[in-house]
């Protein structure tokens, strides 16, 4: 029993060992696998700059250039092509831009045919109330003719078919000034 435990032991022991090697195996794999830092951050940032340059010059020998005729040919198809557009988006603008000026014009001649109108109704209703006034003042002047003896029928009318026109008068003097005020 006593080869049996040792046996073990030596097992274990050689066990330990074995995993132990296999970590160290591994640890030294995965160092070799890092780059070695080599001189300073200058020196390293050089070299990352000479790598570039020469992947970018085999890049560009790998790249297969078009025959200068392609070239010409593709390029007046794209100079065609950006012509005709521009040339719709002009048409499209300039139409849009007279769309707009004739609107403009028919809102300006509707508001002053509008103004008129208001002016001309304005100054309508100042000569009915000239006309309602005058009438007014005659109806009174023959109410009082037919009352009062003829002299001072005539005066009575006279006088009142003045103060009539007068107050008629400034009646459409107002009407004329709110109106232009308006």
């Amino acid at each position: 029993m006593a080869d049996k435990n040792t046996t073990d032991k030596e097992a274990l022991k050689a066990t330990k060992e074995a995993e132990k090697a296999a970590e160290k195996a591994k640890k030294e794999r995965i160092k070799q696998s890092k780059p070695k830092k080599e001189g300073n951050v200058f020196s390293r940032a050089g070299g990352a700059v000479k790598k570039f340059w020469k992947d970018f010059v085999g890049t560009v020998k790998k790249v297969v250039w078009p025959p200068t005729n392609q070239v010409l040919k593709s390029s007046v198809v794209v100079l065609i092509t950006i012509l005709v557009i521009g040339l719709v988006v002009f048409g499209i603008d300039r139409g849009l831009q007279a769309l707009y000026k004739v609107g403009s014009e028919a809102v300006m001649e509707l508001g002053e045919k509008n103004k008129a109108e208001e002016e001309t109704t304005a100054a309508g209703s100042a000569d009915a109330a000239i006309d309602e006034a005058v009438a007014d003042a005659q109806e009174a002047a023959e109410a009082e003719a037919t009352e009062a003896p003829a002299a001072q029928e005539e005066e009575a009318a006279a006088s009142e078919t003045s103060e009539a026109a007068t107050e008629a008068e400034t009646e459409a003097a107002t009407a004329e000034e709110a109106t232009t005020a308006a």
